[in-house]
């Protein structure tokens, strides 16, 4: 029997790694928690418009892009770490450390969600003190807002699961907390979704809407620029193509 040399061994680690270098560099990896509809199920044929765009600026160059859900703060964890390259759906306040194209993927407000039996209305953040609210963990919603969570614990229910959304509003029409915060957009798919539309009202909003964006990894910096760049590039063509208008109006959205 020829048994294999250490130098053969090294050849074929080499070539091994070589070939999983090769493979991973032509496929984006993505993760974020369900924020439909800028991202949703990866086995829908509507994952979310923000999937739709990423799929189509980095296919045409060539690339495959593997989306899973994680929840919120896990997929912050991983992308920083390098072990995957982008989220989506980020503020810049959510990871200021990632780096992020020169154009977003739209904007988002947060908003203020009772039960419809509700009183209570946002009339800014001395108006919290009666209420108790659910947050999903990792979300940045705001400097002043994210400051008094922070000084007011025993008011905030924080939940960091892949279905939190869903969980906060049956604690609202549960009677469990009295707020939530999110997105209107979001809010609404979420509640038709779920059958239970009209069974929220929005009590105010928070802030002044901010820009949403694919945002890569820290820890891979030269590649994550290229794709940023790929993606702010791409983002004008679509738009200029009407691409982008497109890919919008499946989700019942305007293009910004």
């Amino acid at each position: 029997m020829n048994w294999p040399t250490p130098r053969d061994t090294a050849i074929s680690v080499l070539v091994l790694f070589s070939f999983t270098l090769s493979a991973s560099a032509d496929t984006v990896s993505i993760r974020a928690d369900s924020w439909y509809p800028m991202n949703g199920d990866p086995r829908s044929d509507k994952p979310g418009y923000m999937i739709e765009l990423a799929e189509t600026i980095f296919g045409q160059h060539g690339y495959e892009v593997d989306y899973q859900n994680l929840p919120w703060e896990r997929s912050l964890q991983s992308v920083r770490r390098g072990n995957h390259d982008c989220v989506v759906g980020a503020y810049e306040a959510d990871a200021p450390d990632f780096i992020f194209p020169d154009t977003p993927w739209g904007y988002d407000q947060s908003a203020f969600y009772v039960d419809n039996d509700s009183t209570w209305q946002y009339e800014g953040l001395e108006s919290l003190s009666s209420v108790t609210m659910a947050i999903i963990g990792g979300y940045a919603y705001g400097e002043a807002f994210d400051a008094y969570v922070q000084s007011h614990p025993e008011q905030v229910q924080s939940l960091n699961a892949n279905n939190a959304l869903e969980q906060n509003i049956r604690k609202v029409a549960g009677g469990r907390v009295d707020v939530l915060i999110e997105s209107p957009a979001v809010l609404e798919a979420q509640l038709q979704d779920m059958g239970m539309s009209g069974q929220l009202k929005q009590a105010g909003t928070l802030g002044d809407p901010v820009p949403m964006y694919i945002a890569c990894s820290p820890a891979n910096a030269e590649r994550s620029n290229q794709l940023v760049e790929l993606v702010s590039q791409g983002t004008r063509a679509l738009r200029e193509s009407g691409e982008l208008e497109r890919i919008m109006n499946r989700y019942g959205l305007d293009t910004w």
